[in-house]
């Protein structure tokens, strides 16, 4: 999908949720919908089908999500499988999100981890790549069972990798 396109629906997410006046947890919420959605393709091919109803597709969007996020959210959610954008979810949210960090002056950073993360701890990740990268920082914290040990930090087009399987990669190329 072009750029453009996935910019338009972030942008019309945006507007939806601002309006709504809770755009933070909208936008979290959106977020780790498209990430839950992202990790299977069979929900995804599912939603995208165009042989299954509309209203079936939005019965499975209120089961999987309905008790669980807003109606904002599940409305959101339908109107990207109604107008079958469902594929381009992840992107669509990503961008929303960083969208909304730049008018607020700041730059998303998503974090992956093992384990959810205490206030304490994301605090301190907050600061130390705000220092680092010179730009407020909001994060969005994302569980991700592949991450063995550690944090891999994403902000823009710089990743940082502080996790347990990249500290033995660099170990095993510095002993070559």
């Amino acid at each position: 999908m072009e750029t453009n396109h996935i910019d338009g629906y972030a942008r019309a997410l945006l507007d939806v949720t601002a309006a709504e006046g809770d755009a933070d947890r909208l936008s979290d919420e959106l977020f780790r919908v498209a990430q839950a959605f992202g990790e299977s393709e069979e929900l995804q091919g599912t939603l995208a089908n165009p042989s299954i109803p509309f209203e079936k597709k939005q019965d499975i969007v209120g089961d999987l999500i309905g008790k669980r996020a807003s109606g904002v959210t599940v409305s959101l959610v339908n109107m990207l499988v109604g107008v079958n954008r469902i594929n381009d979810f992840g992107a669509i949210s990503r961008r929303m999100m960083d969208l909304a960090a730049e008018a607020e002056g700041h730059v998303v950073a998503e974090v992956r981890s093992v384990m959810e993360l205490d206030e304490a701890t994301q605090s301190r990740l907050e600061a130390k790549l705000a220092e680092v990268t010179g730009k407020a920082v909001q994060l969005h914290v994302v569980i991700d069972p592949t991450v063995v040990g550690g944090l891999v930090a994403q902000v823009e087009d710089t990743l940082f990798d502080g996790s347990v399987r990249n500290r033995l990669l660099e170990l095993r190329e510095a002993w070559a």
